[in-house]
């Protein structure tokens, strides 16, 4: 083994995509076991070269904090104990860096270590080096290594400078301790039997579906701690969407649509990326905004205007939405439809769903990396109902145009 990686960040796609950025030719085999996965890179020899491989294994806690809980039983919650009480016992002759490393160790959510299986992988210290900046990491190095900076183990930091080794050497002046906002304040709290419910619901669909299953996906969060945007909220970015979408359709011309939301006091509502395509509307911009009829029957169902959001393995018809229902159109006014008064879905049907399309999420980004086909859902209408159920439930935080579709 070369080193491992720790990191506050999580997401083994992101390493995925960063390997197969840097080697486009390479063959790259995904695995996942019980609570962890692996990418398998191999790369071919040339006529006077000969081939190389190495593996990345990652693993990453069941529930992302910035603390390390005394009562979770995660496998790596338990190793970053041990780790912590490792640092800990160390000499330092940098004792403020010494602190805040095992500071960062406390707030360390992923764990992924690279071994060199098969020969010598040109640019792998490059590729270390770009996945420790990217994460923010701290790495534990072995001896003789291409990115060895002490005779024994030792830690580097993002840079691959030396943090601290056995002897308590420290090169380093500053080591940043960075919290993600979702986490901060965020007590550790029990999974609710309701979280392990949609869980089991979801990979209930997913099993008779046929669709591929990672028992190692995390549980969403609790009822309580989510917040659903307001019906009107809703059914303003409806009509926003509604809008920008005639325009991806031809059906209206940009012109038309900005003066039909701003005649109708919408316009500060539009967001920047809306303003921007309705600017200039390319034909790659339309085909972009166009997938976004899947949001707008996600939203549609969370105001009860739709009964069934039927199973993503085919596209929607906004068609099937009665002309009186549907909140844009010549002479009409969008306030009447957001005025109105809505008999919403729960917080639990809603939550139920994004779980599903969570985990239906996380099977399409996983046939992508291997370069498999998905057949059994749509993997474009999975994202689209996604991000708009991640909307729907403030995820993160983000607004329309930052919305992030974690797997």
């Amino acid at each position: 083994m070369i080193c491992t990686l720790y990191s506050h960040q999580i997401g083994f796609e992101k390493i995925v995509e960063t390997i197969q950025s840097t080697y486009p030719k390479a063959a790259v085999e995904i695995s996942t076991q019980a609570e962890s996965q692996t990418a398998e890179v191999e790369i071919k020899g040339g006529f006077l070269s000969s081939g190389s491989k190495f593996t990345i294994q990652y693993r990453q806690r069941e529930e992302p904090s910035y603390q390390i809980p005394d009562t979770d039983n995660c496998s790596l919650t338990g190793n970053l104990r041990g780790l912590y009480g490792y640092v800990d016992s160390l000499p330092s002759k940098n004792e403020k860096i010494k602190t805040l490393f095992l500071r960062k160790i406390e707030t360390l959510n992923s764990e992924f270590s690279i071994s060199q299986e098969k020969g010598q992988t040109k640019d792998l210290k490059e590729l270390i080096q770009k996945l420790a900046a990217d994460f923010d990491a701290v790495l534990f190095v072995q001896p003789k290594t291409i990115i060895s900076k002490s005779d024994g183990q030792h830690f580097l930091d993002r840079n691959l400078d030396l943090l601290l080794d056995t002897d308590g050497h420290c090169d380093v002046e500053s080591l940043e301790v960075k919290i993600n906002s979702i986490y901060y304040d965020k007590q550790p709290a029990e999974i609710t039997e309701q979280q392990k419910k949609w869980k089991a619901d979801s990979e209930k669909i997913l099993e008779e579906r046929a669709v591929k299953i990672n028992k190692y996906l995390p549980f969403i969060e609790a009822e309580e701690e989510v917040e659903l945007r307001t019906p009107q909220e809703i059914a303003t970015r409806i009509c926003i969407l509604a809008m920008t979408n005639l325009v991806a359709f031809s059906s209206i011309s940009n012109e038309e649509a900005a003066a039909y939301l701003q005649n109708y006091n919408l316009w500060d509502f539009v967001t920047p990326d809306e303003k921007d395509f309705l600017a200039n509307p390319t034909e790659q911009k339309k085909s972009s905004e166009s997938w976004k009829c899947e949001c707008i029957w996600v939203l549609m169902y969370a105001l009860n205007k739709i009964e069934d959001l039927g199973f993503p393995d085919v596209l929607c018809s906004l068609n099937d939405i009665p002309e009186q229902d549907y909140p844009v159109g010549p002479h009409k006014d969008p306030n009447d439809f957001i005025n109105s008064n809505f008999n919403a879905r729960s917080k639990d049907e809603i939550l139920a769903l994004n779980d599903l399309y969570y985990r239906l999420d996380w099977a399409c980004v996983d046939a992508r990396i291997n370069g498999e086909e998905m057949t059994e859902v749509h993997p474009g209408v999975v994202y689209e109902r996604h991000y708009a159920l991640n909307w729907l439930i403030n995820y993160g935080g983000a607004d329309w145009d930052d919305v992030t579709c974690d797997t």
